[in-house]
This record gives C-alpha cells, structure tokens and sequence, in this order.
C-alpha cells in the first residue's frame, strides 16, 4: 500500500483542517508550499467564488491542494462541478455523505477523504468508495462529534481498510506519534494554524488563541444536536447556560447568527464564535506555517528516538 504522501504528491503527511470562512486560498498555499496539503473551505462560497479561490492558490504555489465540500449546502452540485473543472487534488468532506458525488469525482481522479465521528459512517464512507477517511475526535474546534481521538482513531482504523488520517488534539510532535501508534497514516491540523503568520483571521482572534490556557475552550449545540467547540466568551457562555434551560432553539440561533464571522473578520472576542480546538493551550507564539509543520515532524522525529517503554 503507497504512504498518504505517495498517493497526494506530498512531502508531510498533514492536512490543514477546512476551517469555515478562515481556510481560504491565503493559508491552503502556504501549507501546501511548505510541504503539506492545504485544503480551501468552499462552504459558504458560490461557484466563482470557489473558481477564483483555486486560481489565486495555483498562483501562488503548484503543489497539492484539497477543496472541502459541506455537503448540507445548497449550491454544493456547483461547486463539485467547479472542483472537477478544476482537477482538485483531493476532496475533504462533511455534515453529510458524499456517496452520489464520489463516482464522479474519482472518475476525474480526485481523491476523497471524508471527514467521520464514527465507525458507522466509516465504514458507509469506504462501502462507496472513499480513497480514505479523516477520523475527527471531538477535542477538534468547530463541529465535532462525541468521542475523544484517543477512543475513535484506533476503532476505525480497525474497522476499515482504507487509509485514515488523525484529526483533533495535535499539538506537537508527541501527538503527531500518539497518532501514528494508533494506526493513522497522517494527521490533520486545524487549530495550529490559527496561530499561523498566513492565517486570515482578525489578529485578536490570533492572539485569543496564543493567550488560551487548557481549559479556554467550551461546548454549544450539544442539545441540537450540533455540537461546536470555540474559545469560551461572553456570548457562547450565556448561550451554553440557556441551553442548560432548555431555552428555544430560535432564541439560540438568534444569539450566534453572523458571530463566526464576527471573530473571523472584526476580531469581536465577546460575541463572536472563535472556533477552537482543545490544544489552543500549546500554542504561545505566531510562525509560518512551513515552521510549524516542520516543526510537528521534527518533535515527532525526536520523540521516536527517545521513547522508552517502560513495564
């Protein structure tokens, strides 16, 4: 079986996380250049828009890129008719299944990853043909599901015969090999790059994420169904205690509508959602992000060397 690397073209195993309204061409270039494989969040984007992305990447860099696809939105048999116009790499998914698109996007020889919470939807995922899966444990920011990376990695790899890649809770090199122990090919980070020099976020979102501690980030929409995890703020507080109330969903939706874009472009920490993972702890300075990836493989290198098991 060819390595992730061999199969994409890529000289680091590691996939920069789709990061809604944050993963634009601007931070996918940087991390494909510097070796990984960046990917361009088209959720939110129209067609042109999603065209005008991959252009401005391709002039930036010729390597490898990906395109994450979320499946709920409305326009998404557009934008995968823009992906296989533009002979994307590969394809990241999520918020539903990609089945009905999968035939032809491998027809065009593009690679499909999905992004999964669990063994049940890993397993629907290689049964219609998925190159690979991204198991996604929920201590990711953003949208995640219910079980931790250290129980859900090693289960699907087990459960499947298709790569999978690591995702939620990488740091630093030690996390890069707790991966790889449990059975990974790759990993893929989101919140890292947050505190990348590339990343296009407001800077107070960048320096809220530098300032984190361990416990920083909290858990809304649980009761929707919808789970999210960001930096703990003003707003997400109030809405985490009314959903403890049992408070109506409208009255919710009311209290985070455009709040995304809020920390992303305003830098609005109070009412803004600063997704986040749970590592945001780890990170204290802002580098580049060929930096930063390098640096997650050389830890992980010398973390190797030095293991000792110990029994």
């Amino acid at each position: 079986m060819s390595t992730v690397c061999e199969m994409l073209g890529i000289k680091y195993p590691v996939f920069q996380g789709a990061m809604a309204r944050i993963a634009t061409h601007k931070l996918a270039a940087a991390v494909s250049e510097a070796g990984g494989l960046g990917i361009i969040a088209s959720g939110g984007m129209s067609a042109d828009q999603l065209r005008q992305e991959i252009d401005d990447l391709r002039a930036i860099t010729d390597k490898p890129f990906g395109v994450n696809l979320m499946l709920q939105v409305d326009n998404c048999d557009e934008l995968v008719e823009v992906i296989i116009e533009k002979k994307v790499d590969l394809v990241t998914t999520g918020a539903g299944s990609p089945a009905k698109y999968i035939p032809s996007l491998k027809e065009a020889g593009i690679k499909v990853f999905p992004v999964i919470a669990s063994i049940k939807h890993a397993k629907k995922m290689e049964a219609a043909g998925a190159d690979g899966v991204v198991a996604e444990g929920q201590e990711a920011g953003g949208h995640i599901g219910q079980t931790s990376t250290m129980s859900l990695l090693p289960q699907i790899v087990d459960a499947v015969d298709i790569p999978v890649i690591g995702a939620g809770g990488i740091g630093d090199g030690r996390s890069v090999v707790a991966m790889y122990a449990l059975g990974a090919q790759g990993i893929q980070v989101g919140t890292a790059f947050l505190t990348a020099e590339e990343c296009p976020i407001h800077e107070n979102y960048k320096q809220a994420v530098i300032n984190a501690n361990d416990t920083a980030t909290i858990v809304t929409g649980r009761s929707m169904k919808d789970p999210v995890r960001s930096l703990a703020n003003e707003m997400l507080v109030k809405f985490y205690e009314l959903e403890k109330e049992n408070a109506p969903k409208e009255e919710l939706m009311k209290l985070t509508e455009g709040s995304l874009g809020r920390a992303v472009y305003e830098g609005d920490m109070n009412t803004g959602s600063p997704m986040c993972g749970e590592v945001a702890g780890m990170f204290t300075e802002i580098r580049p992000c060929k930096e930063i990836i390098e640096s997650l493989f050389n830890e992980a290198e010398a973390v190797l060397k030095d293991l000792k098991i110990i029994y």
